[in-house]
């Protein structure tokens, strides 16, 4: 579901980036501020999903990096935990915040809602992405981070987050380029 964010105030907004640091220990704002950013809000890393979404930012990474859009992903694991997922899709060196406690998906700004994840396998779309390859191409492991909680992607400029994608199911497929447009 793609949208325009409905904030209070730049200032707040500005303010919130401010204090998100990345793994590199860049701020969010410094980020926005040298180039518009793709946030990408993860799952955990046993989500084939997930990782799809890695695979598919790291395809894009080119293009994505011919219109100015630098990708930064969100995730609820450590560092160390993450940064295998990363290396494995060529996309190591991306920027990356990483967020155990959630802290970052539940502010106001993003809120990305949660789902009980025994739900989430009743849904149809879950089980078409999966039979269309989503466990066959990315694997499927153990839940270590918090499994309730739902992915997002939000396209930022400056302190301004211009468009974004609520996920309506963990298999959802995002036209990235159409988000960043």
């Amino acid at each position: 579901m793609m949208g325009s964010a409905g904030l209070s105030s730049t200032d707040d907004v500005a303010g919130r980036f401010a204090s998100i640091h990345t793994e590199s220990g860049a701020s969010l704002l410094e980020l926005v501020e040298a180039s518009p950013v793709l946030l990408i809000f993860l799952r955990h890393f046993g989500c084939s999903f997930c990782r799809q979404a890695i695979s598919d930012v790291a395809d894009l990474r080119e293009e994505l990096a011919r219109r100015g859009v630098r990708p930064v992903f969100v995730h609820l694991g450590t560092p160390e935990r993450a940064k295998p997922f990363f290396d494995y899709y060529g996309i190591g060196d991306v920027e990356r915040v990483s967020d155990p406690e959630a802290k970052i998906y539940r502010d106001p700004v993003f809120l990305l809602p949660r789902i009980n994840p025994f739900l989430t396998l009743l849904q149809p779309a879950v089980w078409a992405g999966w039979l269309k390859g989503a466990i066959f191409k990315h694997g499927i492991g153990a839940i270590k981070e918090d499994g309730e909680q739902m992915q997002g992607l939000f396209f930022l400029k400056g302190p301004k987050i211009v468009r974004q994608f609520r996920y309506r199911t963990i298999a959802d497929e995002p036209d990235y380029l159409k988000l960043v447009a």
